[in-house]
């Protein structure tokens, strides 16, 4: 089975290193890292180069062609592969609108009455200044457009919000801007892989956005990932999918975009139940990182078979233990960072039982792997609970080093603490 990876970050190196544990799948990956280099051929091609993934896509012939990133789903990569003929996992263009544009998603939320945060949207910078004088605090401010994870600020008071839009606003994401009510509460990852009709669920798992220990600082792409998520019981699994997921996939195939892919729900778990906070097109990054060593089945053919809209019957088989993955980023980051320092202990970490150190923002110089992007490595650990996995993860870090190496120390405290959210939460 021949399949094409679309992506070069963690995520499509967790994807390559479960895809190739079926020893029949030959795999490429467009651009890939030097993680991936290891699984497969690499070829460099950008992952925003749609004619030229084409291309790459009709010389190959792929069985399957697997795209991580949203930006391809966006411009319309699967519709294009789709019309020559080529079986893609992930979404068109227009179901992919869930993710590119939040304000289609909520106003998706409010049609199919699915349960949010109430919310404005606005097209002035100046109308959005006069509402936020007298709006009640805090209050989240979101860019309509992809923004990389950084484009969602909660500020507790006016002043807050008015720089935070002052700089949304001068983004191309930020052309038209939701200011949306508060919710307190936990936030939690619910994905499930779909062919616009059956879904399967993957493990819950709660991501950790902000640079700093304690949600502190500017949001980032996510600094680490735990999963299975504790706060996600089976009463609480069930309503997800019962009165989010499932009436979203049904909602979007409705509105004649059906959704072919992994649909993820960002979700805040408050004393009122869950509330949708965005919807996502595509795996998680690091969400998957820490969800693929906890896939016991094959996922290549369920990927398939979801291309192929036929995934009732397929079933994955899930570990009872947990994972967790950390974000070891480059000196700057979320701001501009350093680059091609080298990096030393993957081999160190990778060697030790139940940690796999997958690559993301690495290149190669002399030989030698370097930082090349933001956020750098995840070193992801699996134990039989998630205190283990955790301790062996931080122990795995401790292993690797460049210059300006950042993590935050507090992934997975969270589920340690405690929730005052139970399973008899109204909903």
């Amino acid at each position: 089975m021949k399949i094409l990876l679309i992506g070069s970050g963690g995520r499509e190196h967790a994807l390559a290193w479960k895809l190739t544990q079926n020893p029949n799948v030959v795999l490429h990956s467009a651009p890939g890292n030097p993680g991936m280099g290891a699984l497969g051929q690499l070829h460099p091609v950008n992952v925003d180069d749609i004619d030229g993934i084409k291309k790459l896509a009709l010389a190959i012939k792929p069985d399957l062609v697997v795209i991580g990133p949203e930006i391809p789903l966006v411009m319309g990569l699967a519709d294009v592969l789709r019309d020559e003929g080529i079986l893609v996992f992930g979404p068109s263009k227009l179901a992919a609108r869930i993710e590119g544009s939040k304000v289609f998603a909520k106003d998706f939320m409010i049609r199919h009455s699915l349960p949010t945060a109430n919310y404005a949207v606005f097209y002035d910078e100046a109308e959005t200044k006069t509402y936020l004088q007298s709006a009640a605090y805090p209050i989240v401010l979101k860019a309509d457009g992809l923004a990389a994870g950084k484009g969602v600020v909660v500020c507790g008071k006016y002043s807050a919000a008015i720089n935070a839009l002052s700089t949304l606003a001068a983004t191309q994401a930020g052309k038209k801007i939701i200011v949306e009510e508060f919710i307190a509460g936990d936030e939690v990852s619910f994905l499930g892989i779909t062919d616009g009709k059956t879904i399967l669920p993957l493990p819950s798992a709660q991501d950790h956005k902000t640079i700093y220990e304690e949600d502190r600082g500017p949001n980032t792409g996510g600094m680490g990932a735990y999963a299975p998520a504790p706060l996600v019981n089976e009463f609480l699994h069930n309503y997800i999918m019962e009165n989010i997921l499932q009436p979203a996939v049904d909602g979007l195939t409705v509105e004649g975009s059906p959704f072919v892919g992994v649909l993820y729900a960002g979700l805040m778990v408050s004393l009122s139940g869950p509330r949708l906070l965005e919807f996502n097109a595509r795996f998680g990054d690091p969400e998957t990182q820490a969800i693929m060593p906890l896939i016991k089945s094959d996922l290549a053919p369920v990927l398939l078979a979801a291309a192929k809209g036929d995934l009732e019957g397929q079933k994955l088989e899930l570990s009872n233990r947990s994972a967790v993955s950390i974000v070891m980023s480059a000196e700057g980051y979320p701001g501009p960072f350093r680059q091609n320092d080298v990096i030393e202990g993957i081999e160190k970490a990778n060697a030790r039982k139940d940690v796999i150190v997958f690559q993301a923002g690495v290149g190669t110089l002399d030989g030698l792997p370097v930082t090349k992007g933001g956020r750098v490595l995840n070193v992801t650990a699996v134990g039989d609970t998630l205190r283990q996995a955790v301790d062996l993860a931080y122990t795995a870090v401790g292993d690797i080093s460049f210059k300006g190496a950042h993590y935050r120390k507090d992934i997975g405290s969270k589920a340690f603490r405690g929730s005052p959210l139970s399973e008899n939460t109204e909903v």
